[in-house]
């Protein structure tokens, strides 16, 4: 944030938290964590860019087992898990970053498009949908999922 400071108008485009709630929900925790990660390079706070995704990959595989495992075995609503990711990551950007992004945008920087972001959060879709059907034949082919819990489904 101190590099932001020092130009006059920044030449980066940033996610405002509204970008990355929608991201997180339609796209997955991964594309939450790019988001934010993203931000945190235009910010210029590159130690914060490699906790991101410290943080992401474990709980995008926390996020996954449960998701398998928790609808399951009861009425669990399965709307609860993206919500719940969806809020944390909104509340990790408006916490760490909101200040970086009201002073970003207040020295005439730019936000990223709306057809960015939407696109992006459908690849992200796809390949969250592709890492968890890998997730999936993983876990399943080291016999830690059972058979009759993917026949419910």
């Amino acid at each position: 944030m101190d590099n932001l400071a020092k130009t006059t108008t920044p030449t980066n485009k940033i996610y405002k938290d509204r970008a990355i709630w929608f991201g997180s929900f339609v796209g997955g925790p991964l594309v939450a964590g790019y988001f934010i990660a993203e931000n945190f390079k235009v910010l210029d706070e590159p130690e914060n860019v490699k906790s991101t995704w410290n943080y992401t990959i474990p709980i995008t595989i926390l996020i996954f087992s449960l998701a398998l495992v928790i609808p399951q075995s009861s009425n669990f609503p399965s709307i609860i898990i993206p919500l719940a990711y969806t809020l944390f990551a909104y509340y990790i950007s408006k916490q760490y970053q909101g200040p970086g992004i009201e002073a970003h945008l207040a020295a005439g920087g730019e936000e990223f498009s709306w057809w960015r972001i939407i696109g992006i959060s459908l690849l992200g879709l796809v390949a969250t949908f592709i890492i968890l059907m890998i997730f999936v034949v993983i876990i399943q082919s080291l016999g830690l999922l059972p058979d009759e819990l993917l026949l419910k489904q």
